[in-house]
């Protein structure tokens, strides 16, 4: 991000778009005052209540992309109070706040519950409740609601307002679905890829007058929805993988009992459900890397190839080209220094030569826009981008089968049916999706039938 001119009011309510990797996020953090002087290269000058970020830290809440990575402590109760101990909140005022938090955030948990039995979505609720409870007085989001389900999404939504109307807090946020925030903000502001803004103004002004040409842009404007990939005659289906009498858990606790599935080829299944209702578990189940609860996950013939009926046994070389899993967390996937080793990571594992792995590692950085960063360190990718290397990383070795875990999460308009359209290609050459998601928009547009986890 460059060349940004911006002022913003006290008690301004402001939605914050632009493409995937404008530099959204990296805003968000340096008004936080988390992104060091010492850290990358600045120019300009960035003050909040007219001095140093830094200096209030103490008086600004930031709720990051990715929820595990602002969880703190074991326990939920502990975790939100952490903000206000540093604070200095005296103790009887500290644990008010804790539960008016919870219970605006809407995280439903006792508050001795080990933080690490949180779903995604429960931890982005558990992230929220915690900036909420410090009281702030510029509150910044970034993504708060890409990975709730659509109860939840309303609920932290009406919960940010709320404290907004209560405490008169200024709101910065990032969401690329404009439509949940667009009546509830004052502001419309919208990066540009190559700097500065594209647009600054209300909502009806920006969103209306501008909107075909930010959608061309990759924004997501209700008016003007994204091209959904025209589908093709399949092919001949296989049954790839079956589930017998499934429980799903960590440990010997069941979270979902699906029961009997069958996983086809030419097929794309969608997960859906609130947030845990135990999707990820079913997905890493699923995928071989979760043993059940109960029951059995047994590859056919067709999937298995010589190797173990039970996924779970196969080895890491094994899973390569049978099932591919992408996690909810990109960064959790991520094992090499810069984006094209990280995708020529299981090409490598498979011995392939090196002119049919550059083959495979060029096409994909060229699919999913990220050849203007074969050689940026993974872990400095914008959201949007983790994902999608994330997804590259699964494809790189041509899998039978698929396992993706919110996929869309953090994309813009154009990514997201450029990712949706190379999806649905894998699917109708016989390949085998099978996506978590809560974006409904996905899940109309690829899946084929639908498993809905309570």
């Amino acid at each position: 991000m460059r060349g940004l001119n911006l002022r913003i009011e006290p008690g301004e309510r402001v939605l914050l778009l632009g493409e995937s990797g404008a530099g959204k996020s990296t805003f968000l953090h340096s008004l936080a005052g988390v992104v060091g002087d010492d850290e990358g290269e600045s120019e300009g000058s960035l003050l909040v209540d007219g001095e140093h970020p830094a200096a209030h830290r103490g008086r600004t809440g930031l709720v990051i992309q990715d929820p595990d990575s602002q969880v703190i402590l074991e326990r939920v109760g502990d975790d939100v109070a952490f903000g206000c101990e540093n604070l200095g909140v005296p103790r009887d005022e500290i644990w008010r706040r804790v539960r008016h938090s919870l219970d605006q955030g809407g995280l439903d948990v006792a508050l001795d519950r080990n933080t690490s039995a949180l779903s995604g979505g429960q931890k982005q609720r558990l992230a929220l409740a915690g900036v909420l409870a410090m009281q702030p007085g510029l509150i910044v989001l970034d993504e708060p609601t890409a990975n709730l389900d659509p109860q939840g999404v309303t609920e932290v939504r009406d919960a940010v307002i709320r404290v907004a109307e209560a405490t008169g807090a200024t709101i910065v946020i990032v969401e690329h679905r404009v439509a949940v925030w667009s009546e509830v903000v004052d502001r419309v502001v919208v990066l540009a890829a190559s700097g500065g803004t594209i647009a600054d103004g209300s909502p009806s002004e920006v969103l209306s007058r501008q909107g075909e040409d930010l959608a061309a842009h990759g924004v997501w404007i209700p008016q003007f929805p994204p091209p959904r990939p025209q589908r093709k005659e399949r092919a001949v289906q296989q049954t790839l993988l079956t589930t017998h009498d499934l429980s799903v858990g960590r440990g010997k606790r069941a979270v979902a009992q699906p029961r009997d599935l069958s996983i086809l080829s030419s097929h794309a299944l969608a997960i859906t459900g609130s947030n845990g209702s135990g999707k990820s578990t079913l997905a890493l189940t699923l995928g071989g890397l979760l043993p059940p609860v109960s029951g059995a996950v047994v590859a056919s013939s067709a999937l298995a190839a010589g190797a173990a009926e039970h996924p779970l046994r196969w080895k890491s070389r094994e899973l390569l080209t049978r099932i591919g899993t992408v996690f909810q967390d990109p960064e959790h996937q991520f094992l090499a220094s810069t984006v094209r080793a990280e995708l020529e990571v299981g090409p490598r594992a498979l011995k392939l030569g090196d002119a049919e792995m550059d083959a495979r590692v060029d096409e994909l950085l060229t699919r999913l826009r990220l050849d203007r960063l074969a050689d940026a360190n993974p872990f400095t990718l914008s959201g949007g981008e983790k994902r999608r290397l994330s997804v590259a990383t699964a494809l790189a070795t041509r899998p039978r089968m698929l396992v993706l875990d919110e996929p869309t999460f953090g994309q813009d308009s154009r990514t997201w049916s450029e990712l949706l359209a190379l999806l649905a290609r894998l699917v109708d050459d016989g390949s085998s999706v099978v996506a978590v998601s809560h974006d409904l928009d996905f899940v109309a547009a690829l899946a084929d039938s639908t498993v809905a986890l309570t």
